[in-house]
């Protein structure tokens, strides 16, 4: 294949495919985010017929990352996260403990070391923006309060995993034995300073600036200048916090979300940028897929049943003990714990973080993708079976009312 095709050829095959088997999921009540994986499998190394190129796809997956990292901070909603903090906080950091708990658990008995095993419970504890979304919508709760809980509670898991994709590097750095304490002290601490001195720039400077240039490109009153604009906002303070300040790509651009979501043309940034972000998000899932080897579900098929049973059923029986707790009325427990047994982007986001720093093996990585796939698969089966179950906790007399 010539080189100067490949990025042709992976842009055809990624957007035709994840077209077709988008549209194949969507006609089956399925996620079309399914599909995107799937059509990502399809051009992957593992399966038979052409094969995108390897190279490029990461390269794509990681502005799929920047764009929907940017999108999550264009549409973080403070106000909305504090009407629903008294269950959404301390829900959210109960269940990524129980999942990260269960996760150690499985990940030892299958004899992956402490980091691995952590690794991978923290990595089955965030459930998919998307899929959650969809799902929500599909059922028309998206405005409603419990629609707004289960958000909220995905705020909370959303911004502990931006978080840990900033301190996961420091911690696996810090573990090494190749340099001495006080220096491994000192390079954390600097890390750390330049990250908290680019968020603060960015609340204060960039608060003041960045909808002021928006402003500026909007009076120029075309709409290719404005897309452009934010896009190039996106990307450019993504790359400033990675070159400049040492921390990812993925913090930079929710940053930059978050900076113009509290702006007066915020909503216009998030419109305008909405089809590019779908595009390379589209991309980041098919990038996903292309990593993903079908054989680890014949390989091992226990222990793919043993980490979707964490996702699929230790979420939800958590997540329904945190909100019975909290005294949530019975049908919204049953909806909210519906909403969260899946895993999606953030899992693929840490999971291929981790393989990158040699914390966690390809193995365990097919692992999460094949229990990924399935879980959102099996999520509109999750929320027919807590629909029944929710049905037969109303009593007659309410659920005709």
């Amino acid at each position: 294949m010539p080189h100067h095709d490949s990025l042709i050829l992976m842009l055809v095959a990624g957007f035709v495919l994840a077209f077709v088997f988008g549209m194949a999921a969507v006609r089956l009540k399925l996620s079309p985010l399914l599909g995107y994986l799937l059509a990502g499998v399809a051009v992957g190394p593992f399966t038979p017929g052409f094969v995108a190129d390897g190279d490029l796809a990461p390269q794509l997956a990681e502005i799929g990352i920047i764009l929907l990292m940017f999108g999550v901070g264009l549409h973080f909603s403070p106000q909305d996260l504090m009407r629903v903090r008294r269950i959404a906080i301390p829900g959210a950091l109960a269940q990524i403990a129980v999942a990260t708990a269960l996760g150690w658990g499985v990940g030892r008995l299958m004899g992956l070391g402490d980091a691995e095993a952590l690794l991978l419970g923290f990595s089955l504890s965030v459930a998919s923006t998307v899929v959650l979304i969809k799902a929500l919508e599909q059922r028309g709760q998206m405005k409603s309060e419990v629609g707004g809980i289960a958000t909220g509670w995905l705020i909370v898991e959303d911004l502990v995993i931006v978080v840990a994709l900033v301190l996961l590097p420091l911690v696996v750095g810090a573990s090494g034995d190749t340099f001495d304490l006080a220096s491994l002290g000192l390079s954390v601490g600097w890390t750390l300073l330049k990250v908290v001195v680019f968020i603060a720039l960015m609340l204060i400077v960039g608060g003041r600036v960045l909808p002021w240039v928006l402003t500026m490109i909007a009076h120029t009153r075309s709409r290719e200048l404005f897309t452009l604009g934010v896009l190039a906002i996106a990307l450019g303070i993504a790359w400033i916090a990675y070159f400049v300040f040492g921390a990812s790509f993925a913090l930079g651009a929710f940053v930059a979300g978050l900076v113009l979501n509290g702006s007066p043309l915020g909503h216009s940034a998030a419109e305008k940028s909405l089809p590019l972000r779908d595009a390379f998000s589209v991309l980041f899932f098919v990038s996903v897929g292309m990593l993903f080897d079908p054989m680890v579900l014949v390989r091992e098929p226990w222990a793919v049943a043993a980490v979707l049973g964490i996702i699929v059923v230790g979420k939800t029986l958590a997540a329904l003990a945190i909100t019975t707790l909290f005294k949530l009325d019975r049908t919204w427990s049953l909806t909210v714990a519906a909403s969260l047994a899946q895993i999606g982007e953030f899992s693929f986001i840490l999971a291929g973080l981790g393989v990158s720093l040699g914390v966690m093996s390809d193995g365990t990585h097919d692992l999460i993708l094949a229990a990924a796939l399935l879980s959102i698969a099996l999520n509109p089966v999750v929320f027919a079976i807590t629909d029944r179950l929710s049905a037969r906790a109303t009593p007659p007399a309410e659920a005709t009312s």
